[in-house]
Formats: C-alpha cells, sequence, structure tokens
C-alpha cells in the first residue's frame, strides 16, 4: 500500500496501519477482526480467515460441476446417431489442431 498525505499535512503509511490493527475488533455486525477472523465476545480467535478460506477451497475443489469434465471413454455402438457425429467431429477437432500444432514448429 501506499504513503498518503492526510488533510493536516501527515504522511499516512496503510500498510502499517493495517498490519497494526489487523486483530482488533472491524466496526459491523459480523464477529470478525480486521483480517477476518472469527472472534468471540473476548476478541479470541475461533475460526482462522486462513482456515475459512481453506473450506470454501476444498468446497469448490469437490464440487463436480466447478471441475473440467474429462470426456469418459464410450463405446460407439451405445451412442446415438446425434453423439456419434459429436464424437466423429471432436476427433476431427483434434487432427486440425495437431496439423495446425505441427505447422507452427516448422516455421
Amino acid at each position: 500500500m501506499a504513503n498518503y498525505r492526510s488533510a493536516l499535512g501527515k504522511s499516512v503509511d496503510m500498510a502499517a496501519l493495517a498490519s497494526r490493527n489487523e486483530k482488533v475488533r472491524a466496526v459491523g455486525n459480523m464477529k470478525v477482526n480486521a483480517r477476518g477472523d472469527t472472534i468471540d465476545g473476548f476478541n479470541r480467535v475461533i475460526k482462522p480467515a486462513t482456515e475459512k478460506v481453506n473450506e470454501k477451497y476444498v468446497k469448490t475443489i469437490g464440487n463436480k460441476s466447478a471441475q473440467a469434465a474429462t470426456p469418459k471413454p464410450t463405446i460407439k455402438e451405445d451412442l446415438t446417431p446425434l453423439e456419434r457425429e459429436l464424437e466423429d467431429s471432436f476427433e476431427d477437432d483434434i487432427e486440425v489442431e495437431k496439423i495446425k500444432e505441427q505447422e507452427l514448429k516448422k516455421k
């Protein structure tokens, strides 16, 4: 963070100010300190902010809709005609991309 000049002309280091007050209770109706740690009535940390972030990350990663779908190998006889056409066009697209890549490597 940068140094700012107050209305009275004093220099204020925002990074130092934030680091000095990160354990102070935040203003508002949430029971957190300035870092984001959940605290009780006596300002003791109940759940650190890093733990809360890790839990949210695990939920996102654990969510199958958030992960990239990997195509499963299927037997073409089990597919409908539309699915077969899509599979064939996908294979063609892969071949075209490989040819483009080889052409770029030659240059």
